[in-house]
């Protein structure tokens, strides 16, 4: 723990981080970099909660300490190793195994309820006929779980030196030539409709591409969808 003048260095440095990093994502998002983006995303989860992706996930929870997680990951029957694990359990399995006072699984509680649990649809505006290069349009359909109708509120980093809401990324990419497509910043209270436009290939043929939702603030809540695009010959104009 720092404390003095290297807490006051320490606070500044974290605040700059943040924002070199969203400037990082821009940068290399505009260069087409599809794994160095997503590395960029990660590194921002981890500075805003001060934990390593190796981590385990448990530690973002209040309370929680690395033997309380690694006697969750080793627990009997199920290992227990992301919130939405600890979420899925029952009530009295996940007392007996955190075997915590009734004020601090309040907190747990309020932890899970607030940590993003978001649906993800997404649909071809087009209807899937494409053809070699058109312009794509691809709509994201985004639906917030939020338990009791609470908001959800300020990022919980107890470790992050201020209030800091929520923010996402959706990124489309093709994983076999490391190649990114389109991405967009996206704030999510409830639920969103976000249309994400790129390229088709030149040539025809079957690509298949990722949908990534990466959040800027928590581990372990990110999605993936792999899916097909099947691209037919560009039509050919008739001079006659």
């Amino acid at each position: 723990m720092l404390r003095g003048n290297l807490a006051s260095d320490q606070q500044e440095v974290l605040l700059s981080a943040n924002r070199l990093v969203q400037a990082m994502v821009d940068v290399i998002s505009s260069n087409g970099w599809l794994n160095l983006a997503l590395l960029a995303m990660e590194v921002s989860q981890m500075i805003t909660q001060g934990m390593w992706k190796c981590d385990s996930w448990l530690l973002q929870l209040p309370h929680f300490t690395k033997e309380l997680a690694k006697k969750c990951q080793e627990n009997q029957g199920k290992s227990i190793e992301t919130v939405f694990d600890l979420v899925y359990m029952g009530d009295n399995e996940r007392h007996e195994l955190l075997q915590m006072s009734e004020p601090q699984l309040m907190d747990i509680a309020h932890f899970c309820n607030r940590f993003p649990k978001v649906d993800l649809t997404y649909d071809l505006l087009d209807g899937g006929n494409v053809r070699a290069g058109d312009d794509v349009s691809l709509q994201v359909t985004l639906e917030r779980d939020l338990e009791g109708g609470i908001e959800s509120g300020p990022v919980f980093a107890p470790s992050y030196p201020k209030a800091k809401e929520e923010g996402w990324w959706l990124v489309v990419g093709d994983t076999k030539s490391n190649q990114l497509l389109a991405i967009k910043r996206v704030t999510l209270q409830r639920k969103s409709k976000i249309k994400l436009d790129f390229a088709a290939p030149a040539e025809a043929g079957t690509r298949t591409y990722t949908l990534y939702f990466m959040c800027d603030s928590y581990l372990g809540c990110d999605q993936e969808f792999a899916s097909a695009l099947d691209v037919k010959e560009a039509m050919v104009e008739n001079d006659s």
